[in-house]
């Protein structure tokens, strides 16, 4: 059997000025002096929904320390704290970030969470510079306040002194420098009483789940998590020799794909919603049935998977057949639209570029990624610093080399292998410690790179009691990875977190 690299893939996958200790953070650059707390601060104000929402903005760090208070860290943030609603120490407030590991926030923060967002087409490379920037209509800041939060080795964060940067790159790692960050962010702003919340975005979904965990050891219940476009199960993601689950699960991703490209022989379906109900179905039963029986499959089952497989997803049968049967998501991007000299995009699949060598067994780029990358980076750049007035002398990193990345958990599987991470059995725990704990499930059906179908699996495993799995809720966008880049489906983004969040808290008796 021909093999298959077992690589952990990177998930990605954006007034008037009052300076406040503006100086503090260049004094701090130096690594041996002691890092001053600094912020920049900003009035604005915004109209949502006929009526003016007045709000500070807040561009500081909070200074991360260790058991004898010695810093060891400054982590970056954005805040928006609206200022003409009642209870403003009562409004929820949800913390938000992105993935990576190694990414900035300036994906969500630009694209849906904060007041002002990025211009980018719905489907398609976006031109070349000024990148207009406009009031988001859709942002939660009526509602809630928003903190956008840059993780040690990106943005603006970085550790100080003589701390290196393991000390937070890690799961627990990470996890332990937010849960501190939050703790000294809710006395810093007299945030404790307040409705609490994360957001976090593909690898922001794993630190999510391990963060509500240490939260909870800190006394620090949560109102509600939010996954976008979750992976909790690397198993699910990883397509090692052997394995069968990650085949298992990505099929409809396939298969929606296909359909959206006009790839499937059949054309496309009638009734996509139905079309993924039947393909979720013989994935985990007919085609599940022939993985699992391997080389001992009957003869003739083999060949009914191999043509419902072709119908499905659009690959050939003799691709399917030198396969044997096994099609990682790579290998699909590279070889669904071969003949028209194209790749998918792994990030959202109804991306698509020039393929480049032919003859290759994976993609050498992700057309989604180019496509609006210049966009999300040029316009958070320029907007905090023109409109949010920070003027530290910092280039902002929106990728971080935050590695190597401890992913070892401490609970070897035998033998002293660490085995791959799995996460789900984090929320769970803070599931059953906490049963007024919400999730939210928000998953984009062209993203191949956090496919839907395996977080929806990852949840159904995850050994819940049929009340406490009654927590979780789910939500499909027609879109990727990232569905907030399209502009039509910012309504049903506004819609379905305003909906989570007043059902989790009591915001809605202070709304005006």
């Amino acid at each position: 059997m021909r093999g298959r690299p077992l690589i952990f893939l990177v998930l990605f996958v954006v007034a008037a000025h009052l300076p406040v200790n503006a100086l503090a953070q260049d004094a701090a650059a130096n690594s041996t002096a002691e890092p001053v707390p600094s912020q920049w601060e900003s009035q604005h104000s915004i109209m949502l929904g006929g009526r003016s929402i007045e709000y500070n903005a807040v561009v500081g760090n909070i200074i991360l320390r260790d058991d004898q208070e010695a810093a060891t860290a400054e982590l970056f943030y954005t805040a928006y704290f609206r200022t003409n609603a009642p209870n403003p120490s009562g409004r929820p407030i949800i913390f938000a970030y992105n993935g990576g590991p190694g990414s900035a926030s300036f994906w969500l923060h630009m694209g849906i969470m904060g007041p002002r967002r990025v211009v980018t087409p719905v489907v398609g490379q976006q031109a070349p510079p000024p990148y207009p920037l406009e009031d988001n209509q859709h942002t939660l800041l009526d509602i809630a306040d928003i903190v956008m939060i840059d993780p040690i080795g990106t943005g603006f964060s970085r550790p100080v002194g003589d701390t290196e940067g393991k000390t937070f790159w890690g799961l627990d790692e990470d996890a332990r420098s937010l849960t501190q960050f939050i703790r000294r962010f809710l006395s810093a702003h007299e945030r404790w009483n307040s409705p609490r919340y994360l957001l976090g975005e593909s690898y922001g979904t794993t630190r999510s789940a391990v963060l509500a965990r240490h939260l909870q050891g800190a006394n620090i219940d949560l109102n509600g998590i939010v996954l976008v476009s979750a992976v909790l199960d690397f198993n699910t993601i990883l397509f090692p020799d052997g394995a069968i689950v990650p085949y298992i699960v990505n099929v409809p991703s396939y298969a929606v794909t296909a359909a959206y490209l006009d790839a499937l022989p059949g054309g496309v379906p009638s009734d996509l919603d139905a079309f993924m109900v039947e393909v979720e179905q013989w994935a985990v039963t007919d085609y599940a049935a022939t993985l699992l029986a391997g080389s001992a499959a009957d003869p003739a089952q083999r060949r009914r998977t191999i043509e419902q497989m072709q119908r499905y997803t659009g690959l050939s049968q003799d691709y399917i057949e030198k396969a044997n049967l096994r099609i990682s998501a790579p290998e699909f991007e590279k070889e669904l639209l071969r003949e028209r000299g194209l790749v998918v995009g792994r990030l959202d699949a109804r991306f698509t570029g020039p393929t480049g060598d032919m003859l290759d067994r994976t993609p050498s780029h992700d057309p989604q990624s180019t496509a609006i990358s210049s966009a999300y980076t040029s316009a958070f750049n320029t907007y905090v610093r023109n409109e949010l007035g920070y003027n530290g002398d910092r280039e902002y990193v929106p990728s971080g080399g935050v590695g190597p990345w401890n992913w070892n958990r401490g609970n070897n599987i035998g033998f002293g292998l660490p085995g791959i991470p799995n996460v789900a059995p984090d929320l769970a725990t803070a599931i059953r410690r906490n049963p007024r704990l919400e999730v939210l499930l928000i998953n984009g059906i062209y993203d191949l790179a956090t496919p839907y179908f395996a977080a929806v699996w990852t949840m159904d495993n995850m050994e819940l009691p049929p009340d406490l799995r009654d927590n979780i809720q789910r939500a499909d966008f027609a879109a990727g990875h990232m569905m907030y880049v399209e502009q039509e489906l910012l309504p049903q983004w506004r819609q379905t977190l305003e909906a989570f969040i007043e059902r989790t808290s009591r915001v809605g008796s202070d709304r005006t």
